[in-house]
């Protein structure tokens, strides 16, 4: 069990952020291991056969995934940024120390050796398992090596398995934070953590992190939690080195939804309907009619229809403005839904009778 003690002033700079290269490497365990994720499957057939018709080092690779999974907490550093780029984040890795590199490998796959791709480039001219009698610095130079290796494959595999379908998996992840802000307005640490993953426990300013292979306890002591949503992970995953600041990566929601085919020009209108629509509203602003059906915020359309919030924003105001949906704010969001106009509308009935199409409020 990995414990982190959070006082008031950590509680106060708990916050977020996404990380490409946290992504790119946690892919990499359900890229090993279909089984992680049945969710992934599409994702995963896909990726293989781009990373073989690249002609990839798989072997490199694959060899930083542990047989317990786990993985070197120097290839995800710790974010500086709510969102860095990619390439800003793998320069990170790449100032790694040597020292630093050998250390994560060896702590990610004890008591395993390290295998082949990374035992022969760490202790050059040894035989497997065994240190060789070179000095410091030429081991120390293999390390690097070793490491600007993993930098180069890294980036290759970023630019095929991950980099095309970032757009989508960043708005899921946003799309997350914004329910686990809401939850933690409406019940502080407690509501926040109750439901993020069965392993997290939250008790008496201490957030326990339970099933993990490692056992330490870190006070935050001021320098606050940094919370990194992940699409890929499976479990919640804390830095392994307890000399590290408090951070957590952790199974973010709507993974379901992250493969999913389109929805049709109507969402969930029927079919009829939703080509009726089409010519009437436009492709885009008929989709959106077919979601709202319940209330949803801006960030959670534009994850579902893989657009830009902005875009969103804009169909939204026109169909408002219209008297098809209605709107009302819930703590820092709004919640967009069909008005009873916008529900005839996408059912294909007849519109309400009378004067105009009242809008009701959100709770009714």
């Amino acid at each position: 069990m990995i414990s982190f003690e959070l006082g008031v002033e950590d509680l106060a700079q708990t916050r977020f952020a996404v990380s490409p290269l946290g992504e790119t490497v946690l892919s990499l365990r359900v890229l090993r291991d279909p089984g992680l994720s049945a969710l992934h499957l599409p994702w995963r057939r896909t990726v293989r056969a781009r990373v073989a018709e690249a002609g990839l080092d798989t072997g490199l690779l694959m060899s930083v995934v542990a047989g317990r999974l786990t993985l070197p907490d120097f290839l995800t550093p710790r974010p500086t940024a709510f969102e860095s780029p990619f390439e800003d984040e793998l320069d990170v890795v790449r100032r790694t120390p040597p020292e630093r590199v050998r250390r994560d490998l060896l702590a990610a796959h004890a008591p395993d050796p390290l295998p082949a791709p990374l035992r022969a480039a760490a202790h050059p001219g040894a035989p497997a398992g065994v240190v060789a009698g070179a000095g410091a610095g030429a081991r120390d130079g293999a390390v690097a090596a070793l490491r600007d290796s993993l930098c180069a494959v890294l980036h290759r595999y970023w630019e095929i398995a991950v980099r095309p379908y970032w757009p989508q998996i960043r708005l899921v992840a946003e799309a997350d934070m914004t329910y686990r802000a809401r939850q933690l307005a409406r019940g502080g640490a407690g509501l926040l953590f109750a439901d993020i993953h069965p392993s997290l426990r939250w008790q008496e300013g201490v957030l326990h992190i339970h099933k993990m292979l490692s056992t330490h306890r870190v006070r935050a002591s001021g320098q606050g939690l940094l919370l990194v949503p992940s699409v890929f992970a499976h479990k919640p995953a804390p830095p392994v080195d307890p000399e590290e600041p408090p951070s957590l990566l952790y199974p973010c929601r709507g993974v379901a939804t992250l493969w999913a085919p389109l929805p049709g020009p109507g969402g969930d209108a029927p079919a009829g309907a939703a080509r009726a629509l089409v010519p009437l509203l436009g492709a885009p602003r008929a989709r959106l009619l077919g979601l709202l059906a319940e209330p949803l915020a801006t960030i959670e359309l534009a994850r579902r229809l893989r657009v830009t919030p902005s875009a969103v924003s804009q169909h939204l105001r026109v169909l408002h403005a219209a008297g098809l949906l209605t709107r009302a704010r819930q703590g820092r969001q709004v919640l967009y839904r069909r008005s009873p106009l916008g529900d005839q509308l996408a059912r294909g009935g007849a519109p309400p009778t009378g004067a105009g199409a009242p809008t009701v409020p959100l709770s009714s």
